[in-house]
């Protein structure tokens, strides 16, 4: 085949995977190769896979099924549509043997430390080689060119990869290995380069952003970066997600209080705030710490908003723990939550635990703690009812005959929409990345409506 051959990318999971892919794209289009956006269309398919969760695991397999699913029907009517399938992420890091004895239909198997290698896992599929590069996690390198598959006023900034928690619950070490930052400099570069391309958002993220330059600078560095992300001019917001609360100090409060720039909004999983649950995840916040922590940040930075992500039944968990949970995040007041069933994940601590929690019971429990969300939520949004945000346009809903974009207090893909009208004079010109000013009119679930002003 030619440099003309179609390649497609599905990239599943978490933003981390989505930097991963971006930059393979950019390999891959260097290379001469055509993207296109269906993998339906692609004679070359490659699905970068997460393997965090059994609900990962399985949309990977999914997606991996439908890819072979199209190959063997490309094989009958001679149409050439994926003619080749390469894996990639994390599910190849984790499942390396089973992938390639379940799945003898792909064609490349690449772990995590290998996406560097891309051009040259097509080139050797494209000549009826199988290519299976498995180097270790710790060789995955996250410099260089990127091409976005975020709208263009937005990108995810990555600072760092790995972790060095070994929370008990948790396959992330064993898949991405240890915490590793990146140079400083380097990141400033990328962060001028995806300015100069347009980008007004820059969300940073790791899979522990808090602890960025520990390794490398024997220093908690995160404030210092975003003071030198806040000298860049293009810039309007930095948005911080994945903090570890352990890690989020007086001096990082202080930088996201005073700095216009970076937008009043954390993102702080906590997992949980009982104190027997949190010791057996081996989290090393005490639910003392984190009720002051919560307690600092409202009195500080009063404007805010606070996202979290928590995990119910965990081994072991009572009914009067998860209780305690539902207590605490009613206390704090999170704007935005997340909830997720525990887990059983092989080679994880928590995996050997004696009394896993039933299925049901979990599902249960995450749907009582997502109820009572819902309702906090529409609490939040009511009291917004009445005042002016900043918001960056995002598109035009043809149906609802409305634009819709995002304020500091959504960020991108996790959380609501602004939808909201504009007349002829001020909608007219009004295109994606723009910043409008809205009043906020009503409520609608997790979405605010307003007006523009």
């Amino acid at each position: 085949m030619s440099k003309s051959t179609r390649v497609g990318i599905v990239s599943l999971g978490c933003p981390k995977n989505q930097c991963d892919a971006e930059l393979m794209l950019a390999k891959i289009i260097a290379a001469g190769y055509e993207i296109v956006d269906e993998p339906g269309k692609a004679e070359v398919v490659i699905i970068n896979t997460c393997g965090f969760i059994q609900s990962a695991k399985e949309e990977a397999i999914e997606e991996i099924l439908e890819a072979v699913s199209r190959k063997k029907d490309g094989e009958k009517d001679k149409s050439g549509l994926n003619k080749k399938i390469i894996v990639t992420g994390c599910l190849p890091e984790r499942y390396r043997d089973e992938i390639e004895k379940e799945f003898p239909e792909i064609d490349g198997i690449l772990s995590i430390g290998a996406s560097q290698q891309v051009v040259e896992a097509i080139n050797t599929v494209l000549s009826d080689k199988k290519a299976v590069m498995l180097p270790d996690n710790t060789k995955h390198n996250m410099e260089g060119e990127r091409v976005l598959s975020t709208l263009p006023h937005y990108a995810y900034l990555r600072i760092a990869d790995g972790c060095d928690n070994n929370c008990s619950y948790c396959a992330i070490p064993i898949i991405r290995g240890k915490f590793r930052s990146r140079k400083l400099e380097n990141i400033l570069d990328e962060a001028e380069n995806l300015v100069r391309q347009g980008v007004k958002e820059l969300v940073l993220i790791a899979q522990d952003t808090t602890r960025y330059g520990l390794d490398i600078y024997g220093r908690l560095a995160l404030p210092e970066l975003l003071e030198k992300l806040c000298e860049l001019e293009g810039v309007k917001w930095l948005r911080l997600l994945y903090c570890y609360p352990q890690n989020i100090t007086d001096e990082l409060i202080n930088v996201i209080k005073n700095r216009e720039k970076v937008v009043k909004y954390l993102d702080i999983p906590i997992q949980h705030s009982n104190r027997e649950i949190l010791a057996a995840m081996n989290r090393k916040d005490t639910p003392q710490q984190l009720s002051e922590l919560f307690s600092k940040l409202r009195r500080d930075i009063p404007s805010i908003i606070l996202r979290t992500t928590v995990i119910v039944g965990f081994p072991g968990e009572s009914e009067e723990q998860f209780n305690e949970l539902c207590e605490f995040v009613n206390d704090v007041k999170f704007e935005h939550l997340g909830c997720f069933p525990y887990s059983q994940e092989e080679g994880t601590s928590a995996a050997r635990l004696p009394e896993q929690t039933d299925e049901s019971e979990r599902l249960a429990r995450a749907d009582i703690i997502n109820e009572q969300q819902a309702i906090r939520a529409a609490a939040f949004f009511s009291t917004l009812v009445g005042k002016e945000y900043e918001i960056v346009v995002e598109g035009y809903d043809r149906y609802l005959s409305m634009f819709f974009g995002r304020g500091y207090m959504f960020a991108p893909e996790i959380d609501g929409m602004v939808y909201f009208k504009a007349d002829k004079l001020s909608g007219g010109n009004l295109k994606i990345g723009d910043f409008v000013k809205v009043k906020i009119t009503d409520s609608l679930e997790n979405n605010l409506i307003g007006e523009i002003v």
